[in-house]
């Protein structure tokens, strides 16, 4: 009798490091950009030695060199080390505004879900009426009542994102209100206080790291626009958005003064929006 011999089973073939790891190869760009850009942040010594203020003149508006690989500027400053230090002015001002929006939204989106349902109202039709401004104008009209400056700037871009916030926490309240562990720690007569801190804010918080992660892009491009309105941190003050009203007058003649900081913009918020729908869609359970 003739043996039958049985093929070898077929086992498929081992998934990309960054797939088991739950990244997709197309988002370890942004990540490694986002990184660099942290760097910068935290410790641009690293990425440049330059100093960012400091004026050459001899070598004013002089093009991308072996010297100067981003050039220099109409002050002979490199342009560079003024993009690498002004990333830390541009996410520091962007991070503090996502802290202050989610503190804020937090705390008005949870009182809105437990409140009577005359007070949720109330506060439900101020969150509209704040969310149908553009948040680029709505920071506009705080900085025309506060005045320019970093902090006044952290405060506008902060306060008009407060809606998108207390409008998600508002509706993650009530879907934790009317929960079966809530419900039960009402019925052993847990106090107020202890159900609102140990049950219900642990169980909204699942949505603000994808908030806060694609609203950080919203409040990098309004930093860069309030300081481009001459609005944020003052010259000489290295920063994207001065950098950018600081080019304008010399872009015929030294396009790369516009040209670098532009990218640092774009980039980071392009990369931000990659890894912030990533997040959104793992939080949604889509892989």
């Amino acid at each position: 009798m003739t043996a039958v011999t049985q093929a070898p089973p077929v086992t498929a073939a081992p998934a990309p490091a960054g797939r088991r790891y739950g990244v997709r190869p197309w988002l370890l760009a942004p990540l490694l950009f986002l990184a660099l850009a942290a760097v910068a942040a935290l410790a641009p010594a690293l990425l440049s030695g330059v100093d960012p203020l400091a004026a050459d003149p001899l070598h004013a508006l002089s093009g991308p060199s072996a010297g100067h690989w981003f050039g220099t500027d109409h002050l002979g400053r490199d342009v560079l080390s003024r993009v690498v230090h002004g990333a830390g002015h541009s996410l520091a001002i962007g991070a503090a505004a996502i802290l202050f929006a989610a503190g804020v939204g937090t705390v008005l989106g949870m009182l809105a879900g437990l409140s009577p349902r005359y007070l949720d109202k109330l506060l439900s039709r101020l969150f509209d009426v704040l969310a149908t401004f553009p948040e680029l104008l709505l920071a506009l009209l705080v900085i025309a009542i506060t005045g320019p400056g970093t902090g006044n700037v952290i405060l506008a871009i902060g306060m008009a994102q407060v809606p998108n916030y207390a409008r998600v926490i508002r509706a993650q309240t009530f879907v934790v209100r009317r929960s079966g562990y809530v419900e039960q720690a009402v019925t052993f007569g847990l106090r107020r206080p202890v159900l609102v801190l140990r049950h219900v804010l642990p169980n909204v918080l699942g949505p603000l790291p994808v908030l806060a992660t694609i609203g950080m892009g919203t409040a990098i491009i309004a930093t860069s626009g309030l300081s481009f309105l001459g609005m944020g941190p003052q010259p000489p003050s290295p920063e994207w958005g001065s950098m950018l009203s600081e080019a304008r007058d010399y872009l015929r003649v030294a396009w790369w003064t516009a040209l670098f900081p532009g990218l640092a913009v774009s980039l980071t918020v392009i990369s931000l929006t990659l890894v912030g729908r990533r997040l959104q869609r793992r939080f949604e359970g889509r892989q």
